[in-house]
């Protein structure tokens, strides 16, 4: 079995020679934390690389805060690199692989034409401090423009599965309720990602926590994460 072949593919992004997709629960943990030997989960990430890549894919991952940092990548190293305290990942060239870890939160995949990419990991704190904008910003910063960008929203754990705490609303939405309420994270993503300029965004019908059969979900006590990756060769 390759990661590919048993993983959600987004095939909006085929025809600008971009590879992206979301890793699932037959492929196994890309996480640390949980009862799997490090050697097992460590194996897979160098299987990622090689089926990427012949000569294993640049790839570049973070440790993961839940905050907004989003990171431009040049081209001037080789390997795996992982940056501290990151939740986003921008590459203007081809040839860089990008990854992030979730199991509820939303990966944000961004593409261009051209091949430029960026990957996002975005939680309710990430969405509340819109790191898609920050996405789309520092790709502007590299001359391509938001209305020609496509933005494409992962598995991630649904509105009818959500249900978060009167501040957490109170900082996504800055509506003021008095109870719990569900929220849907990638439809708030969704409006602002066209708020900055977006024309084309697309959603996974795929839920973490309803597809729990199929992917990991923190919410339903799993400790496994799967990966979004997005590579332009």
């Amino acid at each position: 079995m390759t990661i590919l072949s048993s993983s959600e593919i987004v095939d909006d992004f085929a025809a600008f020679g971009i590879r992206a997709f979301t890793t699932t629960r037959e492929t196994g943990s890309f996480g640390l934390m949980s009862d799997e030997a490090t050697r097992v989960v460590m194996q897979r990430w160098r299987q990622l690389r090689e089926e990427l890549a012949p000569d294993g894919a640049r790839l570049a991952t973070a440790t993961q805060v839940h905050g907004a940092r989003v990171v431009t990548h040049g081209a001037d190293w080789a390997g795996w690199l992982r940056v501290d305290n990151a939740d986003g990942h921008v590459a203007p060239e081809r040839g860089l692989a990008l990854a992030v870890s979730i199991a509820d939160c939303v990966p944000v995949f961004i593409a261009h034409p051209s091949g430029a990419v960026a990957l996002l990991h975005s939680g309710w704190r990430g969405t509340a401090a819109r790191i898609v904008e920050r996405g789309i910003e520092a790709l502007g910063h590299g001359g391509f423009a938001a209305s020609e960008l496509r933005v494409h929203l992962g598995p991630a754990i649904c509105g009818k599965c959500y249900e978060v705490g009167p501040d957490v609303i109170r900082q996504l939405t800055g509506q003021d309720p008095r109870r719990p309420e569900h929220v849907d994270l990638r439809a708030l993503i969704a409006e602002h990602a066209r708020a900055a300029g977006v024309r084309h965004v697309t959603t996974s019908a795929s839920c973490t926590r309803c597809d729990n059969d199929r992917l990991f979900s923190h919410r339903a006590g799993d400790a496994g994460r799967q990966i979004a990756v997005i590579y332009a060769s």
